[in-house]
């Protein structure tokens, strides 16, 4: 990893502030000072900022991609269509996607090279926030559906999908942005990731989702990252995260101390 992308991705510096603190002789790798932002940081380096020693986040990285319509969610794809792998640079060819995104659908991706990560984030309860375009109006149906959780059938879902019913939980939370006799628009958290969740929900009522974009998963939110752009974890997310996975230590630790007891 480059030296200024290093210092960012592991302290509260910038990518702007770091390069100015290289250039100004305030960085040493292995007892050294390096002057160059391009510096590639391996294994086992040790860094120190001001003569203070940069601690990593953990032995795994977390990137945030801002996936754009008209690609899939996968490493391959045996019809040709264009995968995130194909966007994305190549040293991130082995790093697993934490949930999906449809083909037709953009937003926030979060993939990470800890398989455990991965599925902890993936199997978690964490709300997923998306911002939604559905072709007609939302009905007090549909707002009843949202509070109270509903069963939907195959309609929505993938063509290749097996699965014909799903239970919905209740969104965590929904706001409608425009209700329109042509178009809506709302905002909905939803603590799962199953199959299509939105579009079959929305199907149930014979509205069609025109446009559906995830903006956040838990603590990370895409912000003002652009369209097929990437971006490491910030220090704080990293932070976050560690938080979480001891969460979820605790969690299962104590619910292994009831099963014994």
């Amino acid at each position: 990893m480059r030296l200024n992308k290093f210092i960012s991705h592991h302290t509260p510096y910038s990518r702007r502030k770091a390069d100015q603190l290289i250039f100004d002789g305030k960085v040493k790798v292995n007892g050294a000072i390096v002057q160059n932002p391009a510096y590639q940081v391996e294994p086992g380096d040790k860094v120190a900022v001001n003569g203070r020693p940069v601690k990593r986040g953990g032995e795994y990285s977390c990137i945030v991609y801002n996936k754009p319509r008209g690609e899939l969610v996968s490493h391959t794809d045996p019809r040709g269509r264009k995968v995130i792998f194909d966007s994305l640079p190549k040293k991130f060819r082995h790093f697993r996607y934490v949930g999906r995104l449809d083909f037709p659908s953009e937003g926030l991706l979060i993939l990470t090279d800890s398989p455990k990560i991965a599925e902890a984030l993936s199997r978690s309860d964490l709300p997923r926030v998306y911002k939604i375009k559905i072709d007609g109006p939302i009905t007090q149906e549909m707002i009843e559906a949202m509070e109270k959780g509903i069963e939907v059938g195959a309609e929505g879902g993938h063509r290749e999908s097996s699965i014909e019913k799903l239970e919905l939980k209740p969104f965590q939370s929904y706001q409608i942005l425009k209700n329109g006799e042509k178009f809506s628009t709302l905002k909905v958290a939803i603590t799962e990731g199953k199959n299509r969740e939105l579009r079959r929900f929305f199907e149930k009522f014979g509205r069609k989702v025109l446009d559906l974009k995830r903006l956040s998963y838990g603590w990370v939110s895409l912000n003002a990252l652009p369209t097929g752009k990437w971006r490491f974890f910030t220090p704080k997310e990293y932070k976050l995260l560690k938080e979480y996975l001891h969460y979820l230590n605790r969690k299962a630790r104590r619910e292994e101390n009831q099963r014994k007891g």
